[in-house]
Order: C-alpha cells, then structure tokens, then sequence
C-alpha cells in the first residue's frame, strides 16, 4: 500500500476527509470523550488534550501500519472482503445503540501527571476499539497517510469537543441519532467495499 496517493492531492484530501468523518461520528460520545470531560473537570483542559491527542497518533499510527501490511500479504479480495465485514458488523451495531445504554466509565490512576494520565487512559481505553480497527481496515485499502491524518484529526477533535464543552452540554444532543448516522455511514462504505469486491470477482 502506498504511503501516498498517486491520484494526487484530491485524490489524497479525499481519503483524509471521508476517514475524518467516520471516525468523528463513530467515536462521538464515546469513552474517549468521557475521559476527556472527567479529567478536564479537574485539571487544565490543554495537557488533557496533548495526551489523548498523542494517544490517539500512536493507536493511528499502529493500526495504519497494521493494515498496510496486511493489505501487502493477503490478496486484494480477501482484503475488501474483511473491510467490506468489519464496516457491516460497526454499522449494525451502532445502528442498535439505545439511550438507555450505560456510559462506559474509566476512572483516573493517581501518581501521574495529567498528561500521562491522559495518554494511558485513552490509550488502554481505545486499544482495539472500534475506531482503531476501522482506521486499520481503511489503511488497507486507502492511502496510509490520509487514512492516519484525517483519524488522527477526527480524534483530537472529539477530545477537544468533550474538554471544551463538557458532559452537561454533550447530554443536550441526541447521541442516539448521532450513533445512527455514523451506522449508516458505515453501512454505506460496507455496501461500497462489496461493490468493489463484486468488480474483482
């Protein structure tokens, strides 16, 4: 997979915004967010941010490099297969989020400093996560780097949202439609991934 699109830079800004989006709503009110809004609650708002923002490059960076690699060693197919999957199963499961689920909570470990704090919790909190996987599952199909920059992005404007706003704001918006559109966002790209793996058939 080339680190660099050789459409250009539309070509590139493309990959970068269409990664940005999804992973922006898939990961809007998520636990993240919650770490975010509990510790700014009780400390300086711009080591939070540096820390989940530095989190956030790092599971990137790993998940981008894992699907590269992947996409590298396996035959096309099986990969848009696997992506096309990955996107239906995110899809459906947002699609069934209900406001009666409980929010996820992850308490702070003492003994660190804030921005320590920040970069462990999110980093243990998204290790695996959803978004993590779908950056890797873009970054086998999409430009490395775009894929990186438009999730990483997506990321630390979630986790600015959650310092800057807070939960009593966050609790005034309908996370349920939000969870709906970012399904429905997935769904699309699913149904697209199968349309391709349809054209290499």
């Amino acid at each position: 997979m080339p680190l660099v699109d050789t459409a250009g830079l539309g070509g590139w800004l493309s990959s970068a915004g269409t990664t940005l989006l999804l992973i922006a709503l898939a990961e809007f009110g998520d636990k993240s967010q919650l770490v975010c809004m509990t510790l700014a609650a009780r400390h300086r708002g711009l080591p939070v941010v540096l820390g989940a923002v530095a989190a956030f490059a790092l599971l990137n960076l790993l998940a981008v490099a894992f699907g590269a690699a992947v996409a590298a060693w396996l035959p096309e197919w099986t990969v848009t297969l696997a992506v096309g999957a990955l996107f239906l199963i995110f899809g459906i499961n947002a699609l069934r989020y209900s406001d009666d689920e409980d929010d996820e909570t992850v308490e702070e470990k003492p003994g660190h400093g804030i921005f320590a704090t920040t970069f462990l919790l999110i980093f243990l909190a998204e290790f695996g996560d959803k978004t993590q996987i779908a950056v890797a599952g873009l970054g086998s199909t999409q430009p490395a780097t775009a894929v990186w920059a438009g999730g990483t992005l997506a990321l630390a404007g979630t986790s600015l949202l959650g310092v800057v706003a807070g939960r009593r704001f966050l609790n005034r918006m309908p996370l349920l439609w939000i969870h709906r559109i970012s399904g429905a966002f997935f769904l699309i790209l699913a149904a697209l991934a199968f349309a391709r793996l349809a054209g290499l058939a």
